[in-house]
Protein backbone atom coordinates (compact mmCIF):
# COMPACT_ATOMS: atom_id res chain seq x y z
CA UNK A 1 0.00 0.00 0.00
CA UNK A 2 2.06 3.53 0.60
CA UNK A 3 2.24 5.76 -1.76
CA UNK A 4 -0.22 3.63 -4.32
CA UNK A 5 -2.96 5.36 -2.64
CA UNK A 6 -4.80 7.86 -3.74
CA UNK A 7 -6.02 10.72 -1.29
CA UNK A 8 -9.26 10.36 -3.60
CA UNK A 9 -9.90 6.94 -1.89
CA UNK A 10 -9.91 8.10 1.41
CA UNK A 11 -13.03 9.49 2.99
CA UNK A 12 -12.34 11.92 6.10
CA UNK A 13 -15.51 12.27 8.17
CA UNK A 14 -16.68 14.37 11.12
CA UNK A 15 -19.30 12.36 12.31
CA UNK A 16 -18.89 10.14 15.23
CA UNK A 17 -20.32 6.57 15.19
CA UNK A 18 -20.68 4.01 17.87
CA UNK A 19 -17.16 1.87 18.19
CA UNK A 20 -15.30 5.06 16.62
CA UNK A 21 -13.80 6.11 20.32
CA UNK A 22 -13.07 2.56 21.18
CA UNK A 23 -11.50 1.60 17.92
CA UNK A 24 -9.11 4.76 18.38
CA UNK A 25 -8.25 3.94 21.72
CA UNK A 26 -7.55 0.54 20.79
CA UNK A 27 -5.00 1.80 17.52
CA UNK A 28 -3.49 4.15 19.71
CA UNK A 29 -2.23 1.41 22.23
CA UNK A 30 -1.06 -1.04 19.73
CA UNK A 31 0.19 1.33 17.13
CA UNK A 32 2.31 2.96 19.50
CA UNK A 33 3.31 -0.09 21.67
CA UNK A 34 4.82 -1.56 18.24
CA UNK A 35 6.80 1.65 16.51
CA UNK A 36 7.66 2.79 20.14
CA UNK A 37 7.30 0.26 22.64
CA UNK A 38 4.57 2.23 25.00
CA UNK A 39 3.12 0.30 27.28
CA UNK A 40 -0.61 -0.22 29.03
CA UNK A 41 -0.13 3.07 30.32
CA UNK A 42 -0.61 5.00 27.05
CA UNK A 43 -3.24 3.23 25.70
CA UNK A 44 -4.83 4.52 29.40
CA UNK A 45 -4.14 7.55 29.10
CA UNK A 46 -5.74 8.14 25.49
CA UNK A 47 -8.70 6.27 27.16
CA UNK A 48 -9.01 8.83 29.86
CA UNK A 49 -8.57 11.81 27.09
CA UNK A 50 -11.01 10.55 24.77
CA UNK A 51 -13.72 9.94 27.71
CA UNK A 52 -12.84 13.11 28.99
CA UNK A 53 -13.21 14.97 25.34
CA UNK A 54 -16.82 13.11 24.73
CA UNK A 55 -18.26 14.21 28.26
CA UNK A 56 -17.20 17.62 26.99
CA UNK A 57 -17.89 17.38 23.65
CA UNK A 58 -19.60 20.79 22.49
CA UNK A 59 -19.91 20.42 18.13
CA UNK A 60 -19.43 24.35 17.59
CA UNK A 61 -16.27 24.13 19.17
CA UNK A 62 -14.82 20.74 19.05
CA UNK A 63 -13.71 18.36 15.94
CA UNK A 64 -13.26 14.60 15.00
CA UNK A 65 -11.46 13.49 11.69
CA UNK A 66 -11.59 10.70 10.81
CA UNK A 67 -9.84 8.98 8.07
CA UNK A 68 -11.49 5.91 6.32
CA UNK A 69 -10.04 3.51 3.37
CA UNK A 70 -12.50 0.87 2.46
CA UNK A 71 -14.26 1.53 5.56
CA UNK A 72 -11.88 0.92 8.07
CA UNK A 73 -10.37 4.04 10.13
CA UNK A 74 -6.73 4.11 9.34
CA UNK A 75 -6.17 7.81 11.34
CA UNK A 76 -7.01 10.11 12.93
CA UNK A 77 -7.08 13.86 14.40
CA UNK A 78 -9.20 15.52 17.22
CA UNK A 79 -9.83 19.45 18.50
CA UNK A 80 -10.52 19.41 21.87
CA UNK A 81 -11.88 23.20 22.79
CA UNK A 82 -10.44 24.41 26.34
CA UNK A 83 -10.80 27.61 28.70
CA UNK A 84 -9.90 30.61 27.18
CA UNK A 85 -10.40 29.72 23.29
CA UNK A 86 -7.92 27.86 23.84
CA UNK A 87 -7.86 24.24 21.58
CA UNK A 88 -5.70 21.49 21.97
CA UNK A 89 -4.68 18.75 19.22
CA UNK A 90 -4.99 15.30 20.38
CA UNK A 91 -4.98 11.70 19.03
CA UNK A 92 -3.45 12.03 15.62
CA UNK A 93 -2.14 8.86 13.84
CA UNK A 94 -1.85 7.48 10.55
CA UNK A 95 -1.84 4.02 9.97
CA UNK A 96 1.69 2.91 8.91
CA UNK A 97 0.79 2.37 5.39
CA UNK A 98 -0.95 5.78 4.88
CA UNK A 99 1.80 8.00 5.64
CA UNK A 100 4.09 9.83 2.92
CA UNK A 101 0.67 10.52 0.78
CA UNK A 102 -0.12 14.03 1.82
CA UNK A 103 -2.34 13.03 4.49
CA UNK A 104 -1.49 14.29 7.78
CA UNK A 105 -0.73 17.45 5.56
CA UNK A 106 -4.31 17.30 4.96
CA UNK A 107 -5.73 16.50 8.15
CA UNK A 108 -3.39 19.33 9.79
CA UNK A 109 -5.14 21.84 7.27
CA UNK A 110 -8.32 21.07 8.29
CA UNK A 111 -7.50 21.61 11.43
CA UNK A 112 -6.05 24.40 11.14
CA UNK A 113 -9.09 25.89 8.57
CA UNK A 114 -11.55 25.10 11.98
CA UNK A 115 -9.08 26.51 14.38
CA UNK A 116 -9.72 29.84 12.66
CA UNK A 117 -13.31 29.67 11.96
CA UNK A 118 -13.67 29.20 15.47
CA UNK A 119 -11.82 32.03 16.66
CA UNK A 120 -9.66 30.70 18.65
CA UNK A 121 -6.83 32.42 20.35
CA UNK A 122 -4.34 30.09 20.68
CA UNK A 123 -3.38 26.29 20.38
CA UNK A 124 -1.47 23.35 21.94
CA UNK A 125 -0.37 19.73 21.63
CA UNK A 126 1.48 17.62 23.80
CA UNK A 127 3.80 14.56 22.41
CA UNK A 128 6.93 13.34 22.84
CA UNK A 129 10.40 13.96 21.87
CA UNK A 130 10.36 10.52 19.59
CA UNK A 131 7.89 11.60 16.87
CA UNK A 132 9.86 13.92 15.18
CA UNK A 133 7.73 13.74 11.17
CA UNK A 134 4.54 14.45 13.99
CA UNK A 135 6.68 17.82 15.56
CA UNK A 136 8.17 18.62 11.86
CA UNK A 137 4.33 18.90 10.69
CA UNK A 138 3.56 20.65 13.35
CA UNK A 139 5.98 23.48 13.45
CA UNK A 140 4.93 23.77 9.55
CA UNK A 141 1.62 24.87 10.82
CA UNK A 142 3.39 27.45 12.84
CA UNK A 143 3.32 25.50 16.38
CA UNK A 144 6.59 26.19 18.23
CA UNK A 145 8.26 24.32 21.29
CA UNK A 146 7.23 25.36 24.62
CA UNK A 147 8.30 23.33 27.01
CA UNK A 148 10.11 19.99 27.48
CA UNK A 149 9.75 17.36 30.67
CA UNK A 150 11.30 13.92 31.38
CA UNK A 151 8.48 11.86 32.17
CA UNK A 152 8.19 7.78 32.39
CA UNK A 153 4.26 7.67 32.39
CA UNK A 154 3.74 5.25 29.59
CA UNK A 155 6.19 2.87 30.17
CA UNK A 156 9.37 3.75 29.19
CA UNK A 157 11.46 7.16 29.82
CA UNK A 158 10.67 9.89 27.32
CA UNK A 159 10.87 13.44 27.15
CA UNK A 160 7.12 14.99 26.71
CA UNK A 161 6.94 18.15 24.73
CA UNK A 162 4.61 21.05 24.58
CA UNK A 163 3.78 22.65 21.01
CA UNK A 164 2.24 26.03 21.07
CA UNK A 165 -0.12 28.05 18.33
CA UNK A 166 -0.78 31.36 19.21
Amino acid sequence: MGKEIPQEDIIIRTDIKPGDFGYIIYRHGAVYAKEYNYGVAFEMYVAEGICEFYQNYDSTKDRVWLCEHNGKIIGSLFLQHRVNKKAQLRYFYLEQEYRGIGLGKMLMNLYMDFYKESDYTSSYLWTTDELDTAASIYTRHGFLLAEELSASSFGKELVERKYELT
